[in-house]
């Protein structure tokens, strides 16, 4: 019996899916090839070389994890209008840049440690909760505004010392592992959805994580809760921002987390939610005009 080329193509490539299949299904670190390079970044004061290069960012194929892959069903026209994930975009406006100080804008990232210095003198809410004294008024001013509109919104996480965040790190590892990941693939799964210690808003006292008391679930789905789609229309009048926002993960290296608000002030949450942009872009935007005007 004879084969044309694309049956035979065909029959190869599902024998060595056969294979792939039998040997247990265990997670494979992407190949180089596979790592696209991250081109948001703001090197540290006095980087160069080898050191102020662009990190890696490696992409973990749902396939090589194990994963089914599920096709999202089109998203009907009354739906869209209601997700603020799906609507039409505003019109945005270039950054102007308004005056903050360090500590507002000071960038913790997968690519950007905590200072080894940082300090932070914290407050605790009604809850028991702590954040950095500075966004205190402003986070309860926006809790008790988004009450007012008939909503329950409750913090789940906010901050966190450094063995706290250790803990919740190594716990999402050993999940994986258990999972099928490998340890390097692992790893890099959890810093998507788990900051490695050091590198964690948390730890700053400026970032929550607020969910609705009627869904606490810490899943895609929070973004269609009531309380979520006031937050995000409303968070930047109290000096916040949603700092994972879902087109940005290649640049915050952190996936969509429809639930995690930074406090940048009120001004520059203005600036950002104009202009759109993520945290990483603005800032580097910012350097980038402050450069111009020294130069200038």
């Amino acid at each position: 019996m004879k084969w044309s080329k694309g049956a035979a193509a065909l029959l190869a490539a599902l024998l060595l899916l056969t294979t792939a299949v039998q040997a247990g299904g265990t997670a494979k670190s992407p190949t180089g090839e596979e790592r696209p390079i991250l081109n948001v970044r703001l090197a540290r004061p006095g980087e160069t070389g080898e050191a102020a290069k662009l990190p890696e960012l490696m992409v973990i194929k749902p396939e090589e994890a194990g994963m089914t892959v599920v096709t999202p069903e089109p998203v009907k026209p009354q739906e869209a209008a209601s997700n603020p994930e799906t609507a039409p975009k505003e019109e945005r406006r270039d950054p102007v840049f308004p005056e903050a100080e360090a500590w507002q804008i000071l960038l913790v990232n997968p690519w950007n440690e905590m200072p080894e210095d940082f300090e932070v003198t914290l407050k605790t809410l009604p809850d028991g909760q702590k954040v950095d004294e500075r966004a205190y008024e402003d986070l309860n001013a926006m809790l008790e505004a988004c009450r007012k509109a008939g909503l329950r919104p409750k913090i789940c996480s906010s901050y966190r010392t450094q063995s706290k965040q250790t803990y919740l790190y190594n716990n999402k590892i050993a999940r994986l592992r258990s999972a099928g990941y490998s340890k390097t693939a692992a790893e890099a799964e959890a810093g998507r959805w788990v900051a490695r210690p050091g590198t964690s808003e948390h730890q700053l006292g400026l970032a929550l994580d607020i969910v609705s008391q009627s869904y606490q679930a810490l899943t895609k789905k929070q973004e269609k809760t009531a309380e979520q789609k006031w937050l995000m229309e409303h968070c930047w009048e109290y000096g916040f921002i949603l700092r994972y926002p879902n087109d940005k993960s290649e640049i915050t290296g952190i996936g969509y987390e429809p639930w995690h608000y930074r406090y940048v002030g009120r001004e520059v949450a203005l600036d950002i939610r104009d202009s759109g942009l993520c945290m990483e872009e603005y800032l580097l935007l910012r350097e980038e005009a402050l450069a111009a005007e020294e130069a200038a």
